[in-house]
């Protein structure tokens, strides 16, 4: 691979770091849950910009998918903000599979960063195995009357709508009778409750008591869900995981041990120049992923092998600071501190790391 950007996106992301500079105390990368009026704000701005459809299909202006990776990736260095999961998979999805009155009222206020959704897709009993799921949706007229629980919803409590996959046929027939609705929060029957997380933030869980949702609300075919969500993934593989947060990780604990003076030892420079070099790894690989997307190649073990790599630099970077052996690494509050507890989960947001070795071991290694 010799990957090149164009001049033109290049031209862009010039753009967007100068548009960072009016935001660069957000700082909501991490606890976005803490911050949320602030990062509402933050994406109405980029819709104004025409920013949060670059990657849409069939979008009148859209732009080719570097675009859209140098957008989130220096969001992600400027610790500003995750990419919002209504402009990614929802709004994709939608363009991709929703009818044309679904388009007509879904997409323009997502398009305008006025409308946010949280993904309801795992249970207690079905996380990595996603087509296990049991929360229920029944069909009586033009309605679905949806029973069940969900869990571990990114910033739920602040979301306008829920992304609910949902089983509408028997239990055993796996991710063959699954499917997709759209669920507004406010909905009588649905309880969204907090979930502490180790780095300070939260996730959610969400009980559905005989809620009622309009059969319009249904993306694609009863039943059809488990093929759009895997064309949804496939959008979304190149901003999942943007490499220039893990510089910004490394850039902040190596201003640390200089403030901490500990890099007058060799061995903690040495710790550092190979943590160095594994960032340059992770950044390879997520260009990878993109160089794959941009040739139409198949990028699901690409991009599984790029997720393992990332989250396990996160905890590598993460724990140097403990490893170091500056005091303020175990005070609570402090950045190093906080990106160590924060790394904890990595490797479980965005499907398991031992889900993804799976998919690199069959399709890239030819095992299993």
């Amino acid at each position: 691979m010799n990957f090149r950007f164009s001049q033109e996106a290049l031209r862009f992301r010039d753009e967007v770091v100068a548009f960072l500079g009016d935001w660069r105390d957000l700082d909501a990368f991490f606890l976005q849950g803490h911050r949320w009026p602030r990062v509402r704000d933050f994406f109405r701005a980029l819709g104004e910009r025409g920013w949060l459809s670059l990657g849409w299909p069939g979008e009148p202006g859209a732009r080719p998918i570097e675009f859209e990776y140098l957008l989130w990736d220096e969001i992600a260095y400027a610790r500003a903000a995750r990419n919002p999961l209504a402009s990614g998979i929802v709004a994709k999805t939608i363009a991709r599979h929703g009818d044309d009155a679904q388009r007509r009222r879904w997409l323009p206020p997502i398009r305008r960063g006025e409308l946010h959704f949280s993904l309801a897709y795992s249970e207690p009993e079905a996380g990595s195995d996603l087509a296990s799921l049991r929360c229920r949706a029944t069909r009586n007229g033009d309605a679905y009357v949806v029973r069940g629980q969900k869990c571990w919803q990114s910033y739920a409590g602040d979301m306008d709508c829920l992304w609910l996959l949902c089983r509408t046929g028997a239990q055993e027939s796996r991710g063959a009778s699954l499917t997709l609705l759209i669920v507004e929060k406010a909905t009588p029957g649905v309880e969204v409750r907090p979930l502490p997380t180790l780095d300070g933030d939260r996730l959610y869980e969400v009980h559905f008591h005989d809620a009622l949702v309009p059969a319009s609300q249904r993306i694609g075919a009863e039943n059809g869900a488990w093929a759009i969500m895997a064309t949804a993934l496939a959008d979304e593989r190149h901003i999942q995981f943007p490499p220039a947060r893990v510089r910004r990780d490394l850039e902040e604990v190596v201003a640390w041990a200089k403030a901490q003076g500990l890099l007058a030892d060799p061995s903690a420079r040495r710790i550092l120049a190979d943590l160095a070099v594994r960032v340059a790894e992770v950044e390879a690989l997520a260009l990878r992923v993109l160089d794959a997307m941009q040739r139409g190649a198949n990028a699901a073990a690409a991009a599984a092998a790029n997720k393992v790599v990332h989250t396990l630099v996160c905890q590598e970077i993460a724990r140097a600071a403990l490893d170091l052996g500056g005091p303020e690494a175990l005070v609570h509050g402090s950045r190093v501190e906080l990106l160590w507890r924060q790394s904890l989960w990595e490797t479980i947001g965005g499907g398991t790391s031992e889900v993804m070795r799976g998919i690199v071991a069959r399709q890239q290694l030819g095992l299993g």
